[in-house]
């Protein structure tokens, strides 16, 4: 029943009133109600609103404090047990793969640097012969003046002469301290006891390369090979064909990668083998990292 426009009394508690046309709700606080458990709550009808309301319009709602929140949907959670089988998990797959992504990143990284130096030792020569109107032959060198004749054609950071003695330049190969040297072979399994063919002029560049030449000269067979350590001596892993690699310099002029035909060390089941023990196996395996795709990620 209604009082007035404004307020009118629902059956069973609690009012509704109008102001202006549109209805405005007041929850039924009575103590009646709330031992009930729940109270009374009027609907909005956007239908203009009458002074009386009709029984049959009347709508109520009884809404109990415990439906309301039954309405909310229990949040779902893991258990402890769960927690820990599932970091126990993570921590396998993580075992399994980061060696593996650490190994492969690393080995781009040598790829990388040995490309770079293979250009750089390319281009000093290609220098000299634009510089100098000829090309540099393997029989024409005296002994020890190839260093002296490329030399300015790199950018140097420290020039270690011959090699007798430099934290950071391998060891003269006829010096005692060269027994120390810790260059290995390609599968790891031997030590090269041979480092008279990097002794003959040595330097380091400003990225951390070292530069190693062997120069007998025309006196000595006409060998003429020129080696680059990718990321320096004092960095690992210090072995032939994964960071030391070796060219040659040809009678004709031509620099050809070691290993390539005509080459004095491109027997690959010697001198790049994953089995082979020979003391100078990886020497021969600069052609092969030039033109094999894959050849870093299948490093020994």
């Amino acid at each position: 029943m209604c009082w007035n426009k404004r307020l009118c009394l629902l059956r069973g508690g609690g009012t509704v009133g109008f102001a202006e046309g549109k209805e405005v709700r007041q929850l039924d606080r009575s103590p009646e109600l709330r031992k009930a458990g729940g109270q009374y709550d009027v609907q909005h009808d956007t239908n203009p609103l009458p002074q009386s309301l009709p029984r049959g319009r009347e709508v109520k709602r009884l809404s109990s404090r415990f439906t309301l929140h039954s309405s909310l949907k229990k949040r779902a959670a893991f258990t402890l047990a769960e927690v820990l089988i599932t970091l126990g998990i993570i921590g396998v797959v993580a075992a399994m793969t980061i060696p593996s992504v650490v190994h492969n990143t690393y080995n781009r990284q040598l790829e990388a640097a040995f490309k770079k130096n293979a250009s750089a030792i390319a281009q000093a020569f290609a220098l000299y012969q634009a510089d100098n109107g000829v090309m540099l032959h393997a029989d024409q060198i005296d002994s020890v003046q190839l260093k002296k004749l490329i030399i300015k054609y790199f950018d140097v950071l420290h020039d270690c002469d011959k090699a007798w003695g430099s934290k950071d330049c391998v060891f003269n190969g006829s010096t005692v301290e060269a027994r120390n040297v810790l260059y290995k072979t390609f599968n790891g399994k031997s030590d090269v006891n041979n480092l008279n063919y990097f002794d003959d002029g040595q330097f380091v560049l400003k990225d951390g390369s070292l530069i190693m030449i062997e120069n007998a000269g025309k006196n000595g067979n006409n060998k003429v090979y020129v080696s680059v350590d990718v990321n320096g001596y004092n960095k690992s892993p210090n072995k032939l064909g994964h960071d030391v690699f070796t060219f040659q310099l040809m009678n004709d002029g031509r620099l050809l990668p070691m290993g390539a035909d005509g080459t004095d060390w491109q027997n690959e089941s010697n001198y790049c083998s994953k089995a082979a023990s020979h003391n100078l196996n990886g020497l021969g395996c600069t052609s092969r990292a030039l033109y094999e795709k894959d050849y870093f990620k299948n490093l020994p």
